[in-house]
């Protein structure tokens, strides 16, 4: 009786999906039913899917773990840092200097290391001073300053298997963050203290390639390893390594490749004065910049809260804030705008940099200004000009071709966006290669689990993905409906988050009644929580944004009434849940 009874109410549940797809069909795709059975409109993976690699720690990559294990499979985690928790890992130490112009997007934030030719595989080689740069180059250091908060409440951020403790504040600091997020690793014996021969720190994926078997035959993936550890005070060893497997889940997020924007004689304005630029992602604490004048390029959530712990300490502050027309969704500008502090005075876009004669200055530099204003007596210059999607394991998928280079559909062309991706999921060329948490505008600790179940399932064949040919009609249908090709490809924002769980819970669940395996729950609602916590830190405009009558063309510049901004939003709950979904780190 109770199998009937739940069978109706998936049913039930399909049939609201439903609709929501064929509204929205450039999302998933109209689909008669959910694809349960190997029929012959069903992809049938090429080879059986028993040994899986995950790469990256973070949320995506330990609820991974987690899925992984629970469906039977040999998994094994490879981490570059030397703990787990992804970017929730503050230190001092900050990341090499972002490249000015941006690096070839195939890079990423590190250029792969590789053993030396013809050498026998386990390599090792021993590194005699300079610790602390080559653990610096291998890790990353995240982009964490010593004061950050997260970006929604706790009730919004958490594992659902394992919420806060009662009484846990909702503005956690990235300290409680860390310490939430090893407590997960620890109850799933993956920390880097639990000595699972499965889970690997210190331990960076420098490739991953097709493997052949005896025959030429596709027959999984080879990832290339690199250990580094360190071995005495002055002495670090390295050792390179293979492994093969049958999938590959890439868990290693989007805030990796820092981006600065191609501005005109800025290239020459960083050969010149390095030292004065930075992107975000490096800075840390705010006494260096005391007495300064800073500008800072960009005002949303990061741009936006740097500005308000360099406030008492900085002599100036200017923002320089580019026009918010954007129809498609989005991160709304007026959201942070509310934020901005007291020192803070808004610019429009930079049109250009003059650096100073040769004799003068950083000061000196002109600062060209799109409505024809020039600056000078800036100090330092922060970018928080957001970051680049690359995997530079995967360099053979990078090309800045639109079509398929040398017969390969690329997932990555300029950094904005990963493409040729089935449910922003599976490589739909070769769906045994998958991607978690490339998504904006969602919260990783819980979307993450749907998108782990789903390949979990795909991969164990107890749920099936509709043929290749259907794949990429849905899937230029999604490219359509997002607005094409660019820096919102990937972000969902809470309707289509909605509909996108659904959907996971509709077509997993159903396949799991007739194959097995567990149900996916929905997620809890917060609406009061998320209400209280939007208003209390978005509520209002500072009153001297809204008296400072010099920047009037400024804010009509950007599209902006300021006098509208801390009035109700005709959607406010969108808005709210924009900011908070954002995954910042």
């Amino acid at each position: 009786m109770l199998p009937t009874l739940f069978s109706y109410v998936l049913l039930l549940g399909w049939l609201t999906v439903g609709p929501c797809l064929g509204n929205q069909q450039v999302i998933f795709g109209t689909v008669s039913s959910p694809n349960e059975s190997p029929a012959e409109s069903v992809y049938k993976l090429k080879w059986p899917v028993n040994k899986v690699a995950i790469v990256g720690a973070g949320p995506g990559g330990m609820l991974a773990y987690r899925e992984f294990t629970k469906a039977g499979f040999q998994v094994h985690m490879f981490e570059r840092d030397d703990v787990p928790g992804g970017n929730w890992h503050y230190t001092e130490e900050t990341p090499v200097d972002a490249p000015i112009p941006n690096a070839d997007v195939s890079v990423g934030d590190y250029t792969p290391s590789r053993p030396p030719a013809g050498v026998q595989l386990p390599y090792t080689e021993e590194y005699h001073g300079s610790v602390a740069e080559h653990r610096r180059q291998h890790r990353g250091p995240k982009p964490v300053w010593e004061t950050l908060h997260s970006s929604a409440p706790a009730v919004m951020q958490q594992f659902t298997e394992l919420p806060w403790p009662v009484g846990t504040h909702w503005a956690t600091t990235h300290y409680e963050m860390r310490n939430y997020m090893r407590a997960f690793a620890s109850f799933h014996g993956m920390n880097s203290n639990d000595n699972n021969p499965n889970a690997s720190y210190n331990t960076r994926v420098e490739s991953i390639e097709k493997r052949y078997d005896e025959h030429g035959k596709e027959h999984g993936w080879r990832v290339l390893l690199k250990e580094l550890v360190q071995t005495g005070p002055d002495t670090t060893r390295a050792t390179w390594y293979e492994e093969d497997f049958d999938a590959v889940a890439v868990a290693t997020g989007h805030f990796n490749v820092p981006n600065i924007p191609a501005i005109p004689g800025l290239p020459e304005l960083a050969q010149r004065f390095p030292d004065r630029l930075s992107h975000a992602r490096q800075y840390r604490h705010p006494e260096p910049f005391e007495n300064e004048t800073v500008l800072i390029v960009g005002a949303a959530v990061t741009g936006a809260e740097i500005s308000q712990e360099l406030n008492p300490w900085a002599r100036k502050i200017y923002q320089s804030v580019r026009p918010d027309n954007e129809s498609l969704p989005h991160y709304f500008l007026k959201t942070f705008l509310r934020i901005l502090p007291e020192n803070t005075t808004v610019v429009p876009e930079i049109k250009s940099f003059r650096p100073p004669s040769p004799d003068a200055d950083f000061p000196g530099t002109e600062i060209e200004l799109v409505n024809g204003t020039v600056i000078t007596g800036v100090d330092r210059i922060i970018f928080a000009t957001g970051f680049r999607y690359s995997f530079p394991f995967l360099p053979q998928y990078h090309s800045s071709s639109i079509l398929r280079d040398h017969g390969v559909h690329p997932l990555v062309t300029d950094g904005t966006h990963v493409r040729s991706l089935h449910l922003d999921l599976f490589y739909i060329e070769e769906p045994t290669l998958g991607f978690i948490n490339m998504n904006s505008g969602v919260q990783p600790f819980t979307y993450g689990e749907y998108l782990s179940a789903a390949l979990a399932k795909v991969w164990a064949e107890k749920a099936f993905l509709p043929s290749a040919e259907e794949m990429w009609r849905t899937y230029a249908e999604r490219v359509e409906d997002r607005g094409g090709y660019g820096r919102y490809l990937q972000f969902l924002g809470p309707k289509r988050a909605d509909v996108n769980i659904r959907y996971f819970m509709s077509w997993l669940n159903t396949a799991a009644m007739k194959y097995g395996g567990r149900l996916l729950d929905s997620l809890p609602d917060y609406t009061d929580q998320a209400v209280y916590w939007y208003r209390g830190r978005y509520g209002i405009i500072p009153a001297n944004v809204k008296e400072d009558q010099t920047n009037s063309s400024v804010w009509s510049a950007l599209g902006l009434d300021p006098f509208s901004l801390d009035t109700a939003v005709e959607d406010e709950s969108e808005e709210m849940y924009h900011v908070m979904f954002s995954g910042q780190w």
